[in-house]
């Protein structure tokens, strides 16, 4: 009779668990305290912002693996430990360097830089020297899915390319996103011979990410990860980006064409692109040095026996920006929203799952991400180097929820693209909240966290973020503009813990139904990037 109860009981735990369930007050109360002592641990001072290779990165890590230990789950990194070893190059610009624009005749015009140009550095050490003609190609974008072509009528080959930042307006923010990388941007420069690459801001996006804020960390050290030969992982090294550029290097570069510029790029217009009659000349000298960090890794093995080889994974990155010494006042990062509350909850989500009686019928794994910050280098490294826990099918990412505010909606990134999105509506109406389109296109953050290097890999994914409802939208912006990656994102903020449990709740609840899915997640069809990045049937 008994085991027929607990048969029966087992059952409906596990048809229950795989429906959204909306948390108890208590239940939130509970995961809120719980998440408030993870972040007053990982923000703390001493851990001098959590930069990616440096000591107060080494004790978040060991942290982190202390409460999956603690949880029961099982280690997913290399060697039976829950890290997996992430061999990087760090390098950064040596000095200033030196840049001019050599017209056919005269003098040149030296780039002053802070106001005109930023030095980038590359990750091999030495003096980089360029000398070619200047090419501007608009935005830099081929899409034929727009039936845009930048690069008509252009030879590149051997030359420097001149881009605006960004994409023109009008599109799917998403698609927006792609076309809009940089990097991206890059590869279609590469493809087509081009030398490298400078990146001129609108005066729109000079707003948003003034040359003045970019240049407080100039020497700030970057990082690539490292192939077993010794040098760094980039796309397309052979199209660098030679400098950053202020958009008060438009009328250097354009003349008094410069407004015109401006103006038909906030209109969407084709811009009139060609050879600039200058010449780009640069001298950059970087230094690099060899480094580590580590991706923490834990696994909750699946129940079901046909699915356990598939994992569904949850993600945060764990990094932020270290110390800046040549600061005056308050010289630490240390990432309370960016990106502390998102290992918080992502911890906080893992112990849901350990605590629940029905185990997911696919594994999880449960993954902090290190040198996000660096250009999502942990996860591009552990994308194209699968942790041994399975199969990623599906993946859900939590980076800098604004939580300083009871949010009532959710933006999901990514959710459109495929079956998850069903997931995400079921998870956010059984927590009362809503769906919300994305309100900053222009910050294309869907490519921006460690989410997009797996969709790259071909794995469905989603992000979400706090919405504009109730508020959202001052606190949202007013982060950004004041607190993003500045000393400020600290305790100090008036945090809202219990907005964090319910964040942590909705993740949950996306990543179990994923998790219990009779089929794993797939792109929709004729999706953008199902379309680029599925793999193909064999």
């Amino acid at each position: 009779m008994r085991v027929k109860s607990l048969l029966a009981w087992g059952l409906a735990a596990a048809a229950s668990a795989a429906q959204a369930q909306a948390p108890s007050p208590q239940d939130l109360e509970v995961s809120a305290q719980r998440i408030r002592a993870d972040m007053a641990f990982l923000a703390d001072d001493a851990l001098e912002g959590r930069e990616a290779d440096t000591r107060g990165y080494r004790i978040a890590a060991n942290y982190v693996a202390a409460q999956f230990a603690q949880l029961g789950l099982e280690p997913a990194g290399d060697d039976g430990s829950f890290f997996q070893q992430v061999p990087m190059i760090a390098y950064r610009p040596a000095e200033h360097g030196t840049f001019a624009l050599q017209g056919r005749t005269g003098a040149p015009k030296t780039l002053e830089f802070g106001r005109h140009v930023l030095t980038e550095g590359f990750p091999s050490a030495g003096t980089a020297r360029f000398d070619a003609p200047l090419v501007f190609a608009g935005y830099g974008i081929v899409a034929p899915e727009w039936r845009r072509n930048d690069y008509r009528g252009l030879d590149v080959r051997g030359k420097i390319v001149l881009l605006l930042s960004g994409s023109p307006e009008g599109r799917s923010g998403d698609e927006r996103a792609f076309f809009g990388s940089t990097t991206t941007k890059r590869i279609e420069a590469a493809r087509r011979g081009a030398i490298g690459v400078v990146v001129i801001p609108t005066p729109k996006d000079e707003e948003r990410r003034p040359i003045a804020d970019r240049a407080e960390r100039w020497q700030a050290w970057r990082m690539a990860w490292r192939r077993p030969d010794g040098s760094g992982y980039v796309d397309a090294p052979s199209a660098p980006v030679i400098a950053g550029l202020g958009a008060a290097a438009g009328p250097l570069l354009f003349g008094a064409d410069w407004p015109k510029v401006v103006d038909s790029a906030a209109a969407g217009k084709s811009l009139r692109a060609g050879d600039m009659g200058l010449r780009f000349v640069a001298e950059v000298k970087s230094e690099t040095r060899p480094t580590v960090s580590w991706n923490v890794a834990a696994k909750l093995p699946g129940a079901d026996r046909a699915l356990s080889s598939q994992a569904i994974a949850l993600t945060a990155h764990l990094d932020h920006l270290g110390i800046d010494p040549a600061r005056k006042g308050d010289t630490i990062y240390n990432g309370a929203l960016d990106n502390a509350v998102g290992v918080a909850t992502l911890i906080e989500a893992a112990r849901r799952f350990s605590a629940h009686p029905a185990k997911p019928r696919r594994s999880l794994l449960f993954v902090a991400m290190t040198a996000e910050e660096k250009g999502l280098i942990g996860s591009d490294y552990m994308s194209r180097n699968p942790l041994r826990g399975g199969d990623i099918v599906g993946l859900v990412n939590l980076d800098m929820p604004i939580l300083t505010y009871d949010f009532r909606d959710v933006i999901a990134f990514g959710a459109e693209h495929s079956s998850i999105g069903q997931s995400v509506a079921n998870a956010v109406s059984a927590m009362g909240l809503k769906t919300s389109p994305d309100p900053m296109p222009d910050e294309s953050l869907f490519t921006r966290s460690d989410h997009y290097k797996f969709v790259q890999q071909g794995v469905p994914a989603v992000f979400l973020m706090t919405g504009f409802a109730n508020g959202g939208a001052e606190k949202f912006q007013g982060f950004l503009k004041d607190c993003y990656h500045r000393p400020c994102d600290d305790l100090a903020q008036p945090l809202n813990y219990t907005a964090g449990a319910r964040f942590a709740w909705v993740n949950y609840n996306i990543a179990r139904e994923l998790a219990d899915a009779d089929q794993p997640p797939r792109w929709n069809d004729g999706d953008f990037f199902g379309r680029r990045y599925a793999p193909k049937p064999r």
